[in-house]
């Protein structure tokens, strides 16, 4: 009896050496899939486009603005087009919702776009503290 007392100790012991460790790797940006959280903010540059019509037809820039405003709008996901072709998902900020929606009123824009980074799954995301419009 003495003996797996001392054998469930020990594997409760591991257990929890364990979950300290990933939930220590999480707070470092590093979650246990190796997937990054960037918890300083980051400004990345792009257009505002809105992602239904995006990836379902490429659809961007000037001639696209009104039906990218109209999907924001409406709840279509956001996203920023980066001059080189990278794509990140905009999500918004529970405690900055103004900025995510100052976001939105900027479709088919070239914007700056600050916030913290997110990569999981393999998805880009950019979670909206501030957006600026570059100046053309």
């Amino acid at each position: 009896m003495k003996k797996l007392n001392i054998a469930f100790l020990a594997v409760s012991l591991m257990t929890t050496a364990a979950l300290a460790w990933s939930h220590d790797m999480d707070m470092k940006g590093m979650n246990m899939k190796g997937e990054k959280h960037e918890a300083a903010d980051k400004t990345v540059t792009g257009e505002i486009v809105d992602l239904a019509c995006y990836l379902g037809h490429s659809a961007k820039g000037a001639n696209h603005a009104a039906c990218a405003k109209k999907c924001l709008a409406d709840g279509a996901p956001m996203g920023l087009l980066t001059k080189k072709g990278s794509l990140y998902l905009l999500v918004n900020d529970h405690e900055k919702q103004s900025a995510y929606d100052s976001a939105k009123k900027l479709a088919a824009k070239l914007v700056k776009v600050t916030g913290d980074m997110s990569h999981k799954g393999g998805l880009k995301a950019l979670i909206v503290d501030k957006v600026e419009k570059v100046k053309s």
